[in-house]
């Protein structure tokens, strides 16, 4: 699984704790250097770098925590995992921050180890291309933070497919990262050299779903003033990742089967056939099942999609991982931003693993982004997270005090509202909030007549 340069760091003063790890790790292909004190760690950094490193947080002469920042600083692209018998989640936070990639609580499953060992080196050589190719740019987050056994299990179900060429629908609720797992299945996959194009179904009307996925000719409908590829074409020998499938118009499903079973299809207003090769990832959070039961959608085309899927597991199903998760989010923040790293209280902590989530890791990522700006120095505490406001506000708009209840249209204006107040105007943000894609979002203010000038103004 590792490749024969990998070397791994393995600081423990456990004498047979390390060795167990140690022969397990050797066995398996890695070089491991045993260190059993951080004198000894530091001698051995300073004869060859390691690619990962293994560090106990309690040892004779210190914490290992206290090397964090250190290792950090001199190594900012090997990757660190903390290991410690006396796991909290301030502990864990604080590992985080200080720079681990990942906090393990020991006894430490075998198996779990490998997988995460195998990802972060994955990880650390992403780190590196990106650094080296882009000056030091953060590659995009990974689809498998946090280690509870969720997680684990997608990650073991993710690589298993991965160098498959056939379609994989992914299932999982609004803001569960579905997108970061396709563009990871198409980074690790056989066609990661070429194109990844992707397509909110939700967020387009039928015509315009239809010329987009399949381009159009010079005037097959009014303003198509020049002909126009779709975007199967420009994905050829790439990945097309259909978010929110189960939105596509069941005219335009035969089309997209055709593709999948022919890898041919036509332009809008074209008179021959043009041939394609693309892998297809498809991602939903409806039950497509029950959409075929109900006429809408083709059950062959859902048959063609769903011979390998994964599910996501919403947030709220993975409490652990969220302390983990939070901090690496505000990490993210601080580096994009160029601001400092926000504090966050046990108090906020704890009321973040009591919520329910229903928007996911983006949810997450937006409450901890707001509430960073609302914070004026210390840490970030509940009444900055606003938890109940959120959790309150659609409640209030569907249910008024009084008076009559309100149109559709009137509560999706009221909704699209304050989500671009809560991000500043920014339509772009906004759409991802709401999981449409920007142009749909243009749509909806034009139609809803909702002013965005300002939107406009800080794009």
């Amino acid at each position: 699984m590792a490749p024969v340069s990998a070397r791994v760091l393995l600081v423990d003063d456990d004498d047979g704790v390390r060795r167990a790890m140690s022969r397990y790790l050797s066995k398996r292909g890695f070089d491991v250097v045993e260190a059993p004190s951080l004198a000894e760690a530091e001698r051995s950094l300073g004869e060859r770098a390691p690619d990962l490193v293994l560090l106990d947080e309690r040892l004779p002469d210190g914490s290992g925590l206290d090397l964090l920042p250190r290792l950090r600083t001199a190594l900012p692209h090997v990757a660190i995992v903390v290991l410690t018998g006396h796991g909290s989640i301030e502990l864990a936070v604080r590992a985080i921050k200080e720079g681990a990639d990942q906090f393990l609580t020991k006894p430490v499953d075998m198996e779990a180890l490998l997988m995460l060992v195998a990802r972060l080196l994955d990880s650390g050589r992403d780190r590196r291309k990106v650094a080296a190719l882009r000056g030091g740019k953060r590659p995009a987050a990974e689809p498998f933070f946090g280690m509870s056994p969720a997680m684990r299990q997608l990650e073991e179900e993710a690589r298993a497919l991965v160098e498959s060429h056939r379609p994989v629908l992914i299932l999982g609720e609004t803001g569960s990262g579905k997108g970061v797992l396709a563009r990871w299945l198409h980074a690790r996959g056989p066609r990661a050299d070429e194109a990844f194009v992707d397509l909110n179904c939700a967020g387009l009307t039928g015509e315009l779903l239809d010329s987009e996925l399949f381009g159009h000719e010079q005037g097959a409908f009014t303003g198509a003033q020049r002909a126009k590829q779709g975007l199967l074409e420009v994905a050829h020998r790439g990945t097309a990742f259909l978010d929110e499938i189960g939105d596509m118009p069941t005219a335009i499903q035969p089309r997209l089967l055709k593709v999948l079973e022919d890898g041919r299809f036509r332009r809008v207003g074209d008179v021959r056939d043009r041939s394609v090769d693309v892998r297809l990832i498809a991602a939903t959070h409806q039950d497509l099942r029950r959409l075929c039961a109900d006429g809408r959608f083709r059950e062959d085309l859902y048959f063609r999609i769903s011979t390998l899927q994964l599910r996501i597991p919403p947030l709220r199903e993975r409490p652990e991982d969220i302390p983990a998760l939070a901090q690496r989010l505000l990490v993210d923040y601080a580096h994009e931003l160029g601001r400092p790293l926000p504090e966050l209280s046990a108090a906020g902590l704890r009321a973040l693993q009591r919520h329910v989530w229903p928007g996911n890791v983006r949810e997450l990522r937006n409450v901890l982004e707001a509430a960073a700006l609302r914070q004026r120095g210390g840490a970030i505490e509940p009444a900055h997270l606003r938890l109940d406001e959120a959790a309150s506000a659609p409640a209030a708009a569907l249910a008024p005090a009084d008076g009559p209840l309100p149109t559709l249209a009137a509560v999706e204006r009221a909704h699209i509202e304050r989500v671009l107040a809560a991000v500043g105007g920014r339509v772009t943000v906004a759409a991802e909030v709401l999981d449409v894609s920007t142009s749909a979002l243009y749509e909806k203010l034009k139609r809803l007549e909702i002013p965005h000038g300002r939107a406009l103004a800080t794009r």
